[in-house]
């Protein structure tokens, strides 16, 4: 019988990478300009794994290398929660309300099945 894992908070993730973070004396290099940077060569890591695959390749990509994905995909939560932990951000609230707003900028009605931007709806 398996375990299902239990979920950690936000909280105790940033936690985790706060003290990863510190037990080091990296917090010296952390300036918003530097963490903003490596949150975005990150991102790009995460987009080497699908640059130059049309579909069948992608999703045989993410088949056989699912946990490289994921630790890209780790990689930049990492750099998210810090920026947030040192910008004092509460991410949760963050996405709440850019979802709200986001959901004013794209009407169902308007946008449902399409890819258009907000400006030409």
């Amino acid at each position: 019988m398996t375990t299902k894992k239990t979920q950690k908070s936000l909280a105790e993730l940033k936690k985790l990478v706060v003290s990863f973070r510190d037990a080091r004396d990296w917090k010296q290099f952390h300036n918003p300009k530097d963490t903003a940077i490596s949150l975005v060569l990150e991102a790009a890591e995460v987009m080497e794994h699908f640059q130059w695959k049309n579909k069948e390749e992608m999703e045989a990509h993410i088949k056989t290398n699912k946990e490289d994905v994921a630790e890209e995909l780790a990689d930049v939560f990492y750099w998210v929660l810090l920026m947030c932990n040192d910008l004092k951000i509460d991410i949760s609230d963050a996405l709440e309300k850019k979802m709200k707003k986001n959901g004013e900028k794209y009407p169902v009605a308007k946008a449902k099945g399409r890819h258009t931007k907000y400006t030409q709806l």
